[in-house]
């Protein structure tokens, strides 16, 4: 829990959980989803709350720890659009009667993300999600103030999806970076062709320039702690061996088992396989007007 004078800020990692998926990934382990960090940012009475989870269950968990701080909660911030990372914002923001907060792009993938719920984020884990409307709004200038002190909602573009933020806290030396910055979990690659991993990179350099000492990634091994310099070098790291990598394999699997032997330490390789096969189907070549036609 690092501190400046009253501010400080923990972080709550709730466990992976199972997908409805019956097919293991290639190396045998269970479809699993990644870790979520949850970050409370907080003074001596208020607070500000980073990315509220998946489930109802999760947001349970993560209201009875927030109840537990014996903070006021004030605002709700997500960094992005990914439905991980805010279909639980109104259950909390009901539960504490705070205010739902995030970007203007973070907003516009929040309605994509809600469109394809029933295909998608029903389908890995039906009945655990709750009604999510889209009830986020912007703020002024795009700055919260918390006991006086300023955090900043800083746009960086696309990193694993569009429209991401991140939330700087500059009295505490804290980028809190959702999926922009990961620490120790295989990144989510899916959304990253067609020059997605070289904004990512620009994203990755606004989080850098903003010389924070701690960042909190959205999805974290919690064995881990918050060195900023670290988590940077890794992320880039990873998108460069992924360029590298996709460019030596012609198929997912061999893909998928380089990167494994590249990074072995990191948590959930399903969502490496998950974005391998997304990312050969963006390689695949597309048909010519009479090819595959009977």
């Amino acid at each position: 829990m690092p501190t400046s004078g009253t501010l400080a800020y923990d972080v709550f990692v709730a466990d992976p959980i199972p997908q409805n998926v019956t097919e293991p990934v290639p190396n045998g382990d269970r479809r699993m989803f990644s870790p979520l960090s949850v970050t409370l940012v907080h003074g001596e009475r208020d607070a500000v709350l980073v990315d509220p989870p998946l489930t109802t269950a999760q947001a349970e968990a993560v209201g009875d720890w927030v109840a537990a701080s014996g903070k006021n909660l004030t605002h709700i911030f997500a960094t992005h659009g990914h439905g991980d990372h805010w279909f639980t914002a109104g259950l909390m923001a009901e539960r504490f009667g705070a205010t739902v907060v995030a970007s203007e792009g973070t907003i516009k993938e929040m309605h994509r993300n809600a469109a394809i719920r029933p295909q998608f984020w029903d389908k890995l884990f039906p009945g655990q999600i709750p009604d999510a409307p889209v009830t986020a709004v912007t703020v002024p200038g795009d700055r919260l103030t918390l006991e006086g002190h300023e955090l900043h909602i800083v746009e960086v573009g696309h990193s694993d999806t569009d429209g991401t933020s991140v939330l700087h806290v500059p009295d505490l030396g804290l980028v809190v970076a959702g999926d922009v910055i990961y620490n120790g979990v295989h990144q989510y690659l899916a959304e990253s062709a067609d020059g997605g991993r070289d904004a990512w990179r620009k994203a990755v350099t606004v989080v850098e320039d903003l010389r924070p000492r701690h960042i909190v990634t959205g999805h974290k091994n919690k064995e881990l702690d918050d060195d900023a310099a670290r988590a940077i070098a890794e992320t880039r790291a990873y998108l460069d061996a992924a360029d590298e990598l996709l460019a030596r394999h012609d198929d997912p699997l061999g893909f998928f088992h380089a990167m494994l032997e590249r990074f072995p330490d990191r948590l959930n390789p399903g969502a490496l396989w998950g974005g391998a096969v997304a990312l050969y189907k963006e390689k695949a070549p597309t048909p010519g007007p009479s090819a595959g036609r009977r």
